[in-house]
């Protein structure tokens, strides 16, 4: 592993000042596309209690991935389509609602973070349960029609008493931190790949204070089993309790399978592998990322929002 003083003349190397005006779209989507996001919200509300899941069908992009907790990726339209009859087999849905917190404009993708509460109950049992979470929706613009669904990424903001039974063995599904990440072949993916070299010397050593620079001062991050942590001030207390809770990292291997670069912003789909021990356990895990960076006055990237959820 590369020393961080390595790390940090590499990454300076690559984030000097550019110089060029990075142009902003518009982050406030029109009312005809704010119309169409609260409709999806509405049908799938409507998808999970009367258990249809084909009312989804229309908003979902043949390339959708979902990223939810405790579950590998679901790639594609007919396996999201089968995750969800999966989920709605296994439990009936009392009621369940999504709430945003903020949609954004991000040129040719649309960027919505909100959270949810869902009442289930499960059918083996019986027993009734209340979970509360965080999303993060990306959509793809189209020249004709409205937008689709190309990520939808969740996780909760408490302990899931419930988690063996959000795993759907039968849905086909991808562990992405074990299949191939992307080659360093271009400006961009140069930049990202020192970026997780940095954080996953960061990690290693528990320094807060360099794990909270990749954010932006207004950024924010949606992290399994806690708040969304959102500015300076949260992201830098938040790093300073994470960070004395870790495990000793004997490996993290930080990856990126796939990079879609915007106006004045980078999405990143992210993954990661750690070998770790704490006392005698000693254990390895997966986890997966979708962050959107910000391409900042000065050149540099900084990351803007970043969901992060546990294989």
């Amino acid at each position: 592993m590369l020393s961080t003083k390595s790390l940090l003349l590499l990454l300076a190397l690559v984030c000097l000042p550019v110089p060029r005006t990075f142009a902003r779209p518009g982050l406030t989507p029109d009312a005809r596309t704010m119309a169409h996001l609260a409709q999806f919200r509405s049908d799938y509300a409507q998808s999970l209690q009367r258990k249809k899941p084909e009312l989804l069908a229309a908003y979902y992009a043949e390339n959708v991935r979902l990223m939810p907790e405790f579950q590998f990726t679901v790639m594609g339209k007919s396996n999201a389509l089968a995750y969800q009859q999966a989920f709605t087999d296994r439990f009936d849905v009392q009621q369940t609602d999504r709430v945003p917190l903020e949609t954004l404009d991000l040129g040719t993708r649309l960027a919505e973070m909100g959270t949810f509460t869902t009442t289930l109950t499960a059918k083996q049992t019986g027993r009734q349960y209340t979970l509360r979470g965080k999303y993060q929706h990306l959509w793809e613009k189209r020249e004709t029609g409205k937008p689709l669904l190309v990520t939808e990424a969740w996780n909760y903001s408490h302990k899931v008493e419930i988690a063996d039974q959000l795993k759907f063995a039968d849905v086909p599904a991808v562990q992405v931190a074990y299949q191939a990440h992307l080659p360093v072949n271009s400006n961009i993916s140069f930049e990202l790949a020192a970026m997780n070299r940095l954080m996953e010397d960061a990690f290693a050593q528990h320094d807060a204070r360099i794990a909270a620079q990749f954010f932006a001062d207004d950024g924010a991050f949606l992290y399994s089993s806690n708040p969304i942590y959102r500015g300076r001030k949260e992201l830098d207390a938040f790093f300073e309790e994470h960070m004395r809770q870790l495990p000793v990292f004997e490996k993290l291997d930080c990856r990126t399978d796939r990079i879609d670069v915007l106006e004045g912003y980078v999405i990143e789909y992210a993954s990661h592998i750690a070998i770790i021990k704490d006392g005698d356990y000693s254990g390895v895990g997966t986890g997966k990322n979708v962050r959107i960076w910000r391409r900042e006055k000065d050149g540099s990237l900084k990351m803007f929002r970043q969901m992060a959820m546990y294989d």
